[in-house]
């Protein structure tokens, strides 16, 4: 109806408003949750547009993802110690409140190349393994399998810790790991493998940020304080494979980036796991 055509300019106008306000206030190293949650009203928008136009098959599945991506909300509040009252309503502790990157990395992060983190993995007994988003983002998941194989092939226990919020949505990493034929039981979640890490000789990261970020548990006024995150920084070594230290989605600086026992490779992940892959056969 041509007449109504100023009632849908005002509605979308005021839905985008409304949409823009409840997302600018929640802070950065919550916004796999909000996503979760923007899931699940485009089911309840769908359902609704289904009772409009009495749509069967839009009400039943728009009530399906409006569903699961309620639980999917649920779970990652769990896994990230917080309410989805807190998340939406609670204050925000804007990055600039935390350490500034120079005061964190400033002349103590070790870059490395591959022929050294070949060097340091020939002499592993035990690899632990965390993806994260950047390995997502890079397709890398068959050059994990590969590099678990070959390591596996010189002696060495290749497990993958799973942070429950790694990637946009539970599972995210389990799912691509399976993809690439990564056997079930090699990947280990948070609370399991975290009593392990002080026995790992080397903890591979690739392309995680936030969930080994030990400000977590060291500095309660962080953004994301109070989160349960796999404590890498215990391991005897670690490897970062990473194009930068650019933040995570917390926008905060990551010490175990310039830790002690930290090596950072600065590459691409997917090209960073293949590099090393060829670094070892060289050997």
């Amino acid at each position: 109806n041509p007449t109504t055509l100023g009632y849908y300019w005002a509605l979308l106008v005021v839905a985008s408003v409304v949409g823009l306000l409840l997302v600018i206030p929640i802070g950065g190293a919550d916004m796999p949750v909000v996503i979760a949650l923007l899931n699940s009203y485009s089911g309840l928008a769908a359902t609704a547009t289904g009772f409009v136009l009495n749509n069967n098959a839009l009400i039943i599945t728009g009530s399906l993802v409006g569903a699961s991506g309620i639980i999917l909300t649920t779970i990652m509040c769990r896994a990230m110690n917080r309410s989805l009252r807190n998340v939406l309503f609670g204050v925000w502790v804007p990055a600039e409140a935390g350490p500034k990157a120079e005061d964190v990395y400033g002349g103590r992060v070790k870059a490395t190349s591959p022929d050294e983190v070949a060097m340091l993995l020939e002499g592993a007994r035990t690899v632990v393994i965390v993806p994260g988003y950047g390995m997502a983002v890079s397709q890398a998941q068959h050059a994990v399998r590969d590099l678990m194989q070959i390591l596996e092939q010189s002696g060495a226990q290749v497990l993958f810790a799973i942070h429950p919020v790694a990637g946009r949505m539970p599972g995210h990493m389990n799912v691509l790991l399976a993809e690439a034929d990564v056997p079930y039981d090699r990947l280990k979640e948070m609370d399991d493998i975290n009593p392990m890490f002080e026995q790992v000789d080397v903890a591979i990261v690739i392309g995680a940020n936030d969930v080994v970020n030990p400000l977590a548990r060291t500095d309660p006024n962080s953004p994301i304080a109070g989160m349960p995150i796999l404590d890498v920084d215990k391991a005897r070594s670690v490897v970062v494979i990473k194009r930068s230290l650019s933040p995570g989605f917390a926008g905060i600086p990551n010490p175990l980036f310039a830790a002690d026992n930290t090596l950072m490779l600065f590459a691409d992940a997917r090209e960073g796991v293949q590099q090393i892959i060829g670094a070892l056969k060289g050997k």
